[in-house]
């Protein structure tokens, strides 16, 4: 048995729907973020950044890609003979198999893999955040405390408090009571879904609702400690913290970065964000080319105007296209003469000649409401847009589609295109 003080869980098996068509090949946690990162690197670099060197990543949905990402660890010092990163997808038991139902079930799954470390302490992370945080700070806190679990926390505006399991502590920072998701919330100190336990009080509490379908940390765990006198507590984070799990975050996480002032600094020495790099040439800016406030990743060739946008590695943006406020992910093709603004263009697409992506007016979805209620074009995955064609504000396009498919050339705002299956 291998001693560690503290091991990390980290839960990055979401599919991710809110994210739409970005998300019908790939895991919310694979998802571009930056013009070169993924958005599982954030964690992920917080661990070793914080002298955790020994994470379990719980995969599930459409892991392919993120299995590729992480490898053995070498990108974030986590190709470790004792630790390091290991990928822990479900698997078949002699007494039948199961899907992760649940957060909490899903590291119940992974006991033996837990009890292999006997650490003193779980830090349990989500793999869909972007921040910064040294778990190190938040770990002597809790010892501190003498804490059975510490809930890393943050206040948020009141009117978005309904949107996350919101804590009501004491002067000392003791939890009194903990909300999911309440419709009149008495508090705005909202969960970050950020938890360290005492391994003793995690291993029992999943034991105990090992059979509650579904269990979740939120709903079950955390209810549990609190109702079983556990002493809990809330660590208080005052620095940047993106939950970017809908289509607007996640754009305005983008274009926080390219801020005068970024809010959420990439470029500090003192805290990296590591990631897996590909072996590419330099990016190369043509003479008659403009840029002006973006982020541009290697090997993009820019012979167009690009303002205000990120552009992912190996992005090629034609002579005479314009791309304004848009996110443009790593392989995409932009064609000559094409027009993009206020649009997330997902991985090696193809956008054809003299095309006009975020015309017009704002139109409510007809696809898919929930999911498509910004002023944003959203193409999946390999989409393929034809030359010439108009698309409209808050649509969705997904796979190689035909001048066919925009009667009259266009596609009006609020409808969408879904070539294949996956999910909206």
């Amino acid at each position: 048995m291998i001693k560690k003080e503290m091991i990390a869980m980290l839960l990055a098996g979401g599919q991710g729907s809110r994210l739409g068509v970005l998300t019908q090949k790939v895991a919310k946690p694979a998802v571009s973020f930056g013009g070169k990162y993924r958005i599982i690197d954030f964690p992920l670099s917080n661990c070793i950044n914080s002298g955790v060197d020994t994470v379990g990543v719980l995969t599930q949905y459409q892991p392919l890609r993120l299995n590729t990402h992480i490898g053995i660890g070498i990108p974030w010092d986590l190709d470790r003979n004792k630790g390091g990163v290991t990928v822990l997808p479900p698997y078949e038991r002699s007494a039948g198999s199961d899907w992760y139902t649940g957060t909490a079930n899903a590291i119940f799954q992974n006991m033996e893999y837990m009890e292999t470390y006997n650490p003193d302490y779980v830090l349990i992370l989500s793999g869909d955040h972007i921040y910064k945080m040294d778990y190190e700070v938040m770990l002597e806190y809790h010892k501190a405390n003498n804490a059975d679990v510490t809930i890393a926390a943050m206040p948020v505006p009141m009117e978005e408090a309904s949107r996350f399991g919101i804590v009501i502590t004491d002067e000392t920072n003791r939890i009194l009571e903990f909300e999911e998701k309440p419709e009149q919330p008495r508090s705005n100190l909202a969960s970050m879904g950020i938890y360290i336990f005492k391994w003793e009080s995690l291993r029992d509490a999943l034991y105990k609702l090992s059979e509650v379908p579904g269990c979740d940390f939120g709903k079950h765990i955390i209810p549990h400690c609190h109702e079983s006198g556990q002493r809990i507590f809330a660590y208080e984070y005052h620095g940047y913290w993106k939950d970017v799990g809908t289509l607007g975050s996640y754009w305005e996480a983008n274009m926080e970065l390219i801020d005068i002032i970024p809010e959420f600094n990439l470029y500090e020495e003192y805290w990296r964000i590591y990631t897996k790099g590909d072996i590419i040439p330099p990016q190369y800016v043509s003479g008659e080319a403009r840029i002006e406030r973006s982020i541009v990743g290697e090997g993009a060739e820019i012979y167009g105007e690009v303002v205000n946008s990120v552009i992912g590695c190996g992005v090629t943006v034609g002579r005479g296209a314009v791309v304004r406020d848009s996110i443009v992910m790593k392989g995409t093709l932009i064609g000559d003469g094409a027009f993009l603004q206020k649009a997330i263009v997902a991985e090696d697409s193809v956008i054809g000649a003299g095309a006009r992506l975020g015309d017009g007016d704002y139109a409510p979805s007809l696809f898919d409401p929930k999911v498509y209620q910004f002023d944003l074009v959203t193409l999946g995955e390999g989409t393929h847009i034809p030359e010439g064609v108009r698309v409209g504000k808050n649509t969705a396009i997904s796979g190689v589609t035909a001048p066919e498919d925009y009667p009259g050339g266009s596609l009006c705002a609020g409808s969408a295109i879904i070539r294949g299956g996956g999910n909206r």
